[in-house]
């Protein structure tokens, strides 16, 4: 398609203004369709989050062991849950158990922090677990805070289960890719499945600049 000459200041006034409409509107679809699509991702899934005390390096260690501890046990009685609905019904129903293991594992480490756990709506950002990235938005997340809560957090996605298949907790084994594409939609698997690099790159930028270019 060619596109005309730009004769005046004012003509190259009128079209830029005309691309960026054009470009805010195509934004504004493109942000719209994203907020959908994580929406529709959160109501299938839980995350895990771990708030440690303070970013000390003896605190942070302190959110890792508790991390492991909640997380094995999690894991074994999560197994066998078939949906999203039974395992938030398994979460709460052990929620007291985490939070004395979680209680446990931090006494025997000479503290004696406070743990508050809840299953709760919480903010995450962009989050990339091997091959899958998690668009940012609010998900539901079976939430730990040890002590003040200061410090920096962990998270993972607790079901479908992609914490806890090894001990590097992010490597993603085909039992995890299987029930991840059983639970979400196609257009939900691939977007998760896609690049964490969420900025569009729009080809009117492009005709923009060869409008400019011209002679």
């Amino acid at each position: 398609m060619k596109f005309p000459t730009i004769k005046s200041k004012k003509d190259s006034l009128y079209i830029t203004l005309f691309f960026l409409f054009s470009i805010a509107c195509i934004a504004g679809l493109r942000y719209e369709q994203r907020l959908e699509m994580q929406k529709g991702i959160a109501e299938k899934i839980i995350r895990f989050h771990v708030i440690a005390n303070s970013d000390t390096k003896a605190d942070q260690n302190l959110k890792l062991a508790v991390r492991d501890a909640v997380g094995i046990k999690m894991s074994g009685l999560l197994k066998d849950a078939a949906d999203r609905s039974r395992s938030e019904a398994v979460i709460r129903k052990n929620m007291e158990d985490m939070k004395q293991t979680a209680e446990k594992v931090i006494a025997e480490r000479g503290y004696d922090y406070d743990v508050d756990i809840c299953l709760t709506d919480t903010d995450f950002p962009v989050k990339t677990y091997g091959a899958y990235t998690f668009p940012a938005g609010n998900y539901e997340a079976l939430e730990i805070v040890i002590g003040a809560g200061k410090g920096h957090n962990w998270w993972c996605v607790m079901y479908p289960n992609m914490c806890f298949s090894d001990t590097m907790y992010e490597v993603i084994d085909e039992d995890a890719r299987s029930s991840l594409k059983r639970v979400l939609s196609e257009d939900e698997y691939q977007q998760v499945l896609a690049s964490g690099d969420y900025q569009v790159k729009f080809k009117s930028f492009e005709i923009l600049k060869g409008l400019y270019d011209e002679k």
